[in-house]
């Protein structure tokens, strides 16, 4: 499904990339048409200029000397400026008897720019007529004509390199096109995960708790009816049983609902020593009932950071709920805050019996434990390392661990000093 909505959005960025190319294509090559002619109109008319200057312009009373051809000697000059054909009409637009027969009719003479297919060699010409004066009389018309062969072979390069040009750039955009749908499907896919995977986890989760609570009530329902101690073990076992249960789904509710960054609206400025001092007074009766000596060193200047208080101590409390529960009696459990290159560092610090080398690349992962014996995570689900770093995530911190067997575990979270 994913990959599919990837195609199409790459198919429509595609599609309205390519109607926007193409019409660029367009209007680009329209434009260096009109230039193109343009500069070919601009140059028609200088040479025509200056061929009227230099032509000798025929009095009425004149006899014509005429070349076999047809053509008058003076029409050499029509050679070296590169007209396909010169004629020469009267001030009321009458050729005149040094034309030959290629030029057109009388009614056809129009004052201008035109551009005409000549039928003799097939060829597209660009004609131009103009009026020449004597002083300030005008005497004439004259029609120049030079092909557009130039122009066409010019174009002819230009459609080319379009042609090559914009399937490639097509291409191109179809293959950044799947890029960027791939990246904008970024968010979509991660939710699609994360409802596949919280249904994943609850499936798995939730069988054997269920099965427990079906096999229970079972036996209770089959005990004799003159024994009301059985039923009543059994539906302790049931009551045990829903909590646990209850407390998995709050975790897996837990995480499904705080992926990604935090609300700003929900963030506040907590004075961070405080929050870790009535941590600290609230674990040390954990502390004294197992034996343990609980530590807390803190930088002697306030510090405030823009947090979600109640998520970053359920986060230290997940955090501390492992080391009182995996340092044995007689151990010591630290927790150490200072600042460090603007931001500030969090240390839970135990001298418990550590976690192996193999598993510290795994221990963050939703339901993962080191062993059967250890659950190095808050209600034996192996959520609460995964819930600890969700939190510190969605603060725009970082939390990492650094663990010997047989001598300790710390936990530090690095959080930044700026707003988030």
């Amino acid at each position: 499904m994913l990959t599919r909505s990837r195609r199409r959005l790459a198919y429509l960025f595609t599609l309205a990339m390519g109607g926007i190319l193409v019409t660029f294509a367009f209007v680009v090559y329209y434009f260096l048409v009109r230039e193109r002619l343009r500069v070919f109109d601009q140059g028609l008319k200088e040479d025509t200029q200056n061929y009227v200057f230099q032509f000798k312009y025929p009095s009425q009373n004149e006899q014509y000397r005429v070349e076999s051809g047809g053509m008058p000697l003076e029409s050499s000059l029509t050679i070296r400026n590169g007209f396909e054909y010169v004629c020469w009409y009267d001030n009321q637009k009458r050729p005149l008897q040094i034309n030959d027969n290629i030029c057109p009719p009388q009614y056809l003479v129009k004052q201008g720019f035109q551009t005409i297919l000549s039928n003799s060699q097939q060829l597209w010409l660009r004609q131009l007529t103009s009026p020449f004066q004597n002083g300030n009389k005008k005497i004439g018309y004259i029609i120049v004509t030079k092909s557009l062969e130039p122009i066409q072979e010019h174009l002819g390069r230009s459609r080319f390199y379009l042609s090559l040009g914009v399937p490639i750039t097509l291409g191109i955009v179809g293959v950044v096109g799947w890029f960027l749908g791939g990246v904008a499907m970024k968010p979509t896919k991660r939710s699609y995960e994360q409802l596949q995977r919280f249904t994943a986890d609850a499936s798995h989760e939730l069988r054997a708790p269920v099965a427990a609570i079906l096999s229970n009530a079972q036996v209770g329902l089959l005990a004799p009816e003159d024994n009301c101690e059985l039923p009543r073990q059994r539906l302790e076992n049931v009551v045990d049983i829903s909590k646990s249960m209850s407390a998995l789904i709050g975790n897996l509710l837990f995480l499904a609902r705080h992926e990604g960054r935090l609300n700003p609206k929900d963030l506040q400025n907590v004075e961070i020593v405080g929050l870790l001092n009535q941590l600290v007074n609230q674990y040390q009766s954990i502390a004294k009932e197992k034996q343990l000596s609980l530590i807390g060193e803190f930088s002697s200047q306030p510090v405030t950071l823009l947090v979600d208080p109640d998520l970053l101590q359920q986060a230290l409390k997940n955090l501390l709920d492992n080391a009182c529960k995996y340092t044995p009696q007689g151990g010591k459990v630290k927790l150490k805050q200072f600042i460090q290159l603007r931001r500030i560092s969090i240390q839970i610090i135990d001298s418990g019996i550590g976690i192996p080398p193999e598993d510290l690349p795994h221990i963050f992962e939703r339901f993962y434990r080191v062993d059967t014996a250890r659950t190095r995570t808050s209600g034996g689900f192996g959520l609460g390392l995964a819930i600890a770093q969700q939190i510190v995530q969605a603060h725009g911190g970082k939390i990492t661990v650094d663990s010997i067997v047989g001598e300790g575990t710390t936990f530090q979270i690095c959080l930044p000093l700026k707003k988030v």
